[in-house]
């Protein structure tokens, strides 16, 4: 059990005595107490007597102990108090329900974020997440959404606690640390949803930890899983949002796996396809005869829908200018980009040849 959530419940009773309340171990360590110098110090003489105890608690040297409920072991922590009068073992019982509960909601909340951690790496039979689930009294025809968030200037460990933070319903979401870079988040979510409320969600993730931290993140939305036993599915598709979004638009940082287009379908592809329709799209090596200017006329082009007077005035240049550029485009590689069909070859071509690149594949 946590040390800190320990302490926590102890010190929440200090203001109601001023009766000293601590918790030892079963090694006579004093792992939490309203007095704080009296941490780590040993009762070891205390365990002896405990071993011989035949009631609920025992009193020894001037203290109240009451071993705190554990099933399957005789204790595992136990409670002390200052005094061995009837207002220290009423104080004992008090604080060792307390920690009983705090110990039982810790290890619930613990197993059931392992078993959501082992759902999503596939570290589970399917058969196996049924019974689990039964167990840990978790609904599985709930639909959830998995983020995946990844540090990308190295791992803060305070990031997992920022982002548990912003979940605070632990009975429906889940935050779990994957790795020592990434964090993924499975959020229990409706199903007719739209995607771009996932996002406005990713992006609060992404604001928050960049004010919190400074950190900068990287963060993918897979699709909604319609169950609990899906949420595997869900992860992977928020992976691949990541590695395929990043490929084909380095600005982003927030990508869902449904708005990822054809850099989707084009990242399946194997690679002998992909220089194939290259060799075919612009032969005699076209594409190799346009220059960086030509290639940012191009690529403003895009992203101005094709509009060749927003695009001149974009890149400030006279509109017959622009007409000249891709006429030059249109000679060298024989694609029109003013036809619709021809600029989607094009541009699924710079696409193919981008994804070669990376993959460290030569055109």
């Amino acid at each position: 059990m946590a040390w800190k959530m320990l302490q926590n419940t102890i010190l929440q009773m200090k203001e109601a005595t001023d009766r000293t309340i601590g918790v030892m171990n079963v090694t006579g360590e004093v792992v939490a107490c309203t007095d704080q110098s009296l941490k780590g110090s040993l009762r070891e003489n205390a365990l002896d007597a405990l071993e011989e105890m035949i009631g609920s608690y025992i009193v020894f040297d001037g203290d109240t102990y009451k071993p705190v409920a554990t099933p399957g072991a005789r204790f595992e922590y136990v409670i002390f108090v200052s005094g061995e009068d009837e207002y220290a073992r009423s104080l004992a019982v008090m604080a060792s329900l307390a920690v009983g509960n705090a110990k039982k909601y810790y290890d619930e909340k613990h197993d059931r974020a392992t078993f959501i951690k082992n759902v999503i790496l596939d570290n589970i039979l399917s058969g196996d997440i049924y019974m689990k689930a039964n167990e840990l009294r978790l609904s599985l025809d709930v639909p959830h959404i998995v983020y995946l968030i990844r540090q990308v200037d190295g791992a803060d460990t305070a990031a997992v606690d920022i982002v548990s933070n912003m979940f605070p319903d632990k009975d429906k979401d889940y935050v779990v640390s994957v790795s020592e870079t990434e964090i993924a988040v499975i959020s229990e979510t409706a199903k007719d949803t739209e995607t771009k409320q996932f996002i406005k969600v990713a992006e609060s993730i992404r604001d928050t930890l960049k004010a919190e931290l400074l950190a900068k993140t990287e963060i993918g939305i897979g699709k909604v899983a319609p169950s609990l036993k899906d949420i595997a599915v869900s992860y992977k598709e928020a992976q691949s949002a990541i590695n395929i979004g990043k490929m084909f638009d380095t600005e982003r940082d927030v990508m869902s796996y449904e708005n990822l287009g054809i850099g989707r379908l084009i990242y399946q592809l194997p690679t002998t396809i992909c220089q194939m329709f290259l060799s075919e799209v612009f032969k005699d090596n076209s594409l190799e005869q346009l220059d960086s200017e030509t290639l940012m006329t191009i690529q403003k082009f895009f992203e101005n829908n094709l509009n060749v007077s927003e695009t001149s005035r974009n890149l400030f240049v006279h509109r017959n200018t622009l007409v000249y550029r891709l006429e030059k485009i249109k000679k060298i590689t024989g694609l029109d980009l003013r036809e619709f069909d021809h600029a989607i070859i094009f541009k699924v071509a710079l696409m193919v040849k981008k994804y070669l690149s990376i993959q460290g594949t030569a055109f």
